[in-house]
């Protein structure tokens, strides 16, 4: 089946980090929940999104997340789940790639697959989104 590209923006609605190692050891951990608000080819209010992060220094690390999203895709209503990877640099620039869980898809959306990301640079309050998709 072709693939489908899709863009758009999201924007921060929420974001709540807490520390897993103490503060001033590196590498530290810490565990971020976070709200984004989609628009574009992804529709979607509020997602839930859970991080575990690594810093390296204090300004770069990496992540690996898992976020909820509920509304729409290309029109079709449904629910699904991003697995997200990415990293962020000293001057606040965030790089991140995601994927659909596979069988994540519910209603108008069962059978979606995808891939994605986003380059995040410090101050935007939207950042732009590209998804590749397909409904299996």
């Amino acid at each position: 089946m072709p693939t489908t590209e899709i863009t758009g923006h999201f924007t921060f609605a929420g974001w709540k980090e807490s520390p897993v190692t103490e503060e001033g050891d590196l590498p530290r951990l810490a565990h971020a929940t976070v709200t984004n608000a989609f628009s574009g080819g992804i529709e979607a209010e509020a997602t839930t999104c859970d991080y575990a992060i690594t810093y390296l220094t204090g300004g770069t690390g990496t992540f690996t997340g898992m976020e909820l999203v509920g509304g729409r895709v290309d029109g079709r209503t449904g629910t699904f789940v991003l697995e997200e990877r990415g990293r962020f640099e000293p001057d606040g620039t965030v790089h991140c790639t995601f994927e659909v869980v596979e069988g994540s898809g519910t209603e108008e959306l069962t059978g979606l697959r995808g891939t994605g990301g986003f380059t995040y640079r410090h101050g935007e309050t939207e950042v732009a989104y590209t998804f590749e998709y397909d409904l299996g």
